[in-house]
């Protein structure tokens, strides 16, 4: 039985990303195994790849510079051995987003009381200042 074979359109179409992107993710290092190809001398993948791909992608969107993803695939492409140096980069990305999460909970808690405040402002048929809260004990202005 041979393994699932896959062409380079039905890859970028599990992934997202373009035929184009894909052959910019080889030529950077980012595949963590080897391109291999068919007698015509195409692109094929496997499942493996398309997860590993996957990866990459979320590591992106997480803010992983493509510098430490191409590192990473190549401590994977080198093989077992090196498995601390991979869980090091890996735990200073977690470090970085869970940094980057208490960040945008912070906006979020901005955001959501501006929204309370207009939506206050619109209930109480546009009087007063929508920025500034009910006067009361120990409340502040806000601006805008």
């Amino acid at each position: 039985m041979t393994a699932e074979v896959l062409r380079i359109g039905e890859v970028a179409r599990r992934t997202g990303l373009s035929v184009h992107a894909l052959r910019l993710y080889e030529r950077a290092g980012l595949l963590a195994g080897e391109v291999r190809r068919d007698e015509s001398g195409r692109r094929v993948y496997t499942p493996w790849d398309v997860e590993w791909l996957g990866n990459c992608v979320k590591f992106g969107a997480s803010g992983m510079p493509l510098a430490t993803i191409s590192r990473l695939a190549e401590l994977v492409r080198e093989g077992s051995g090196n498995e601390a140096e991979r869980l090091e980069m890996l735990r200073e990305h977690q470090r970085h987003v869970i940094a980057q999460l208490a960040q945008l909970h912070d906006c979020l808690d901005l955001i959501n009381g501006k929204v309370a405040a207009y939506e206050r402002h619109l209930a109480a048929d546009g009087t007063g200042e929508p920025w500034q809260q009910q006067p009361g004990p120990g409340t502040a202005h806000t601006a805008g």
